[in-house]
């Protein structure tokens, strides 16, 4: 198992940037296999102004586009690359989506992706959100690289 990352090295790996930036750590990661990251969800996330002003929850397309991030960074280190200026990394499908709980301001999400497979540059992977230990989020997230 390799060691975690900070947001400097994050930034390297991924392109977002705030408000769209939704991966604080690297917790652990193991090239080929999996990776645990986190996101701590703050009141000053520009989202909860207007979902919703009176009980602020992340949405759940964020949760899974911080999974999706997650998984750039374990395919982009698995791969022993780096994001660049002519790549984008993209969705090419999300099944199994299930909401078992709302995140809520002051929760922290980790973020627990595994490969499933990689086959003729589409990943697949394996990905949960958890919070203290409980599933809010589960999908199957299918991801692929593509030049600009």
């Amino acid at each position: 198992m390799s060691g975690g990352m900070d947001i400097h090295e994050i930034l390297k790996y991924l392109p977002h940037r705030y408000p769209f930036l939704l991966v604080d750590r690297v917790i652990s990661y193991e090239s080929g296999k999996d990776i645990v990251a986190l996101k701590n969800v703050t009141i000053n996330e520009p989202f909860f102004s207007g979902h919703f002003p009176h009980h602020p929850v992340m949405p759940g397309v964020l949760i899974v586009e911080a999974l999706a991030q997650a998984s750039a960074i374990l395919a982009l280190r698995t791969e022993a690359s780096k994001v660049n200026e002519d790549s984008v990394y993209y969705f090419v499908g999300i099944d199994g989506v299930r909401f078992k709980r709302p995140v809520m301001a002051g929760d922290q999400l980790m973020l627990k992706v595994e490969i499933a497979r990689q086959i003729k540059g589409i990943w697949k992977f394996k990905a949960r959100a958890e919070v203290d230990g409980n599933l809010v989020t589960e999908a199957t997230l299918m991801c692929t690289a593509r030049s600009v």
